[in-house]
């Protein structure tokens, strides 16, 4: 492909990002899918143009509002190719010259715009500070209440491109077997700083056809979640449940640390979730898992099972601003009325599954959410809610189970790209006291 119909199909995934419900990555695949010709450099192209505009789309639409250009993934594109780019204004003229596959030529509007951005830099000091950081305007008091004057240095981290971490399946290999696996392929990977089970690629590189993914010695998985997965510390012969399983990334961490000895019951209220994992289950050589579709938190068998599980995991859906660096378009698509339904669905999900946990077992809150009132608010509002149940700091399970110290506090775990390399995550551990149960 020419960079312009690189540049013309960019547009095109943008477009149909704008109008339709699903994630950018989502829109990306299935654009390609249907174009199979397209070979595997040009799509790289492609999607940086598409991810660029994702991640910057404040400060594109800051300089195009100083134009007579109307606002969209052309004008986004063609002011990301100049200030993000670096594409001179006669390189993208020439590329926008009508021919086929290429975009129509810029009109007068859109070539004095180009060639007013000549030898400027995306970020002007005139920007206000949610603009110059890529956050909605509605999100910025959230984000300055937990980062503060570090706001840019996390604002920055979480506006590029996350590593592909991997983890090993301990059922089937242990990390040093898994990386020579990876090596005779021609992959290097190194070890992950925090997880004692991750390995990180020392480059992007497609993954589907590895032997090492095919037959189940690594699963991609970002660090921040591999390391939420041992933190339940989920041991062999236990009875463990994945609260909110959905594909089953955190489910398969959990076998491996069981060694398929014990019960493990992934439940999620979407049965078709759950049968999209069945494949990575076999193909993992897990056997203790069984899989519960709910009609809610609340589904009988929730009270059925009260109080007869060792350790619950609760990873609950969330507004999700911890994984921006892989899914920056989501950043558009949440609302304030988003968030405050969810905080509402968090409190109801961490109360029912807290049924499930015997006296003296634990059950484990996670999001992949950077914002406080999803994450401490909501361990704050379960134990007063809960007088069962008392906190148990991370930085002694993180002792026992993964050893040495916290990185990311003390009672609760809260990781961030900036500070940690991981996605934005947090943790907290309730202990159920040893005495009655709730029916």
């Amino acid at each position: 492909m020419t960079p312009g119909a690189q540049v013309a199909a960019a547009i095109d995934i943008l477009a149909a990002i704008d109008i339709g419900e699903r994630p950018a990555d989502d829109v990306a695949a299935n654009y390609f899918r249907r174009r199979r010709y397209i070979g595997a450099k040009d799509r790289a192209h492609i999607a940086d143009h598409v991810y660029s505009v994702l991640r910057r789309r404040p400060a594109l639409d800051w300089w195009i509002t100083k134009h007579s250009v109307d606002i969209g993934p052309r004008s986004r594109v063609l002011v990301a190719l100049a200030l993000t780019a670096g594409w001179r204004p006669e390189t993208i003229v020439s590329c926008c010259d009508g021919h086929r596959f290429r975009p129509a030529p810029l009109d007068e509007a859109e070539a004095m715009l180009i060639r007013g951005l000549a030898m400027r830099t995306l970020r002007h000091p005139e920007m206000p500070r949610a603009v110059a950081n890529e956050l909605p305007d509605w999100l910025l008091p959230y984000f300055e209440r937990v980062f503060g004057k570090e706001l840019e240095r996390e604002m920055a981290a979480l506006n590029v491109g996350a590593p592909i971490d991997l983890r090993v399946n301990l059922l089937k290999a242990d990390r040093e077997t898994a990386r020579r696996t990876l090596a005779v392929e021609g992959i290097a990977a190194e070890p992950t700083p925090w997880s004692s089970v991750g390995l990180r690629l020392t480059e992007r590189v497609a993954l589907g056809g590895l032997a090492a993914v095919k037959d189940g010695f690594v699963e991609v998985q970002d660090e921040g979640s591999q390391i939420t997965a041992l933190l339940v510390d989920a041991q062999p012969g236990m009875r463990v449940v994945d609260f909110c399983a959905g594909a089953g990334g955190k489910t398969l961490a959990l076998a491996a640390q069981m060694a398929n000895r014990g019960k493990l019951v992934a439940c999620d209220v979407s049965a078709r979730r759950l049968e999209k994992g069945t494949r990575r289950l076999r193909r993992a050589g897990v056997g203790n898992v069984e899989r519960r579709a709910l009609t809610s938190e609340r589904d009988k068998w929730v009270k059925h099972h009260a109080g007869h599980f060792d350790r619950v995991l609760v990873d609950a859906p969330c507004l999700g601003t911890g994984t921006w660096r892989r899914n920056p378009g989501d950043k558009w698509r949440v609302t304030p009325e988003e968030l405050a339904d969810l905080i509402l669905r968090q409190q109801q999900i961490l109360s029912s599954a807290a049924r499930l946990v015997r006296p003296g077992g634990r059950l484990v809150y996670a999001t992949c959410s950077v914002l406080h009132e999803e994450n401490e608010a909501q361990a704050g509002a379960f134990l007063a809610a809960k007088p069962d149940f008392s906190l148990l700091p991370v930085a002694r399970v993180w002792a026992e189970t993964i050893g040495g110290a916290s990185p990311g506090g003390v009672p609760y775990l809260r990781l961030t790209p900036a500070r940690h390399g991981t996605d934005g995550f947090f943790v907290a551990i309730f202990e159920r006291e040893p005495c009655q149960i709730e029916s």
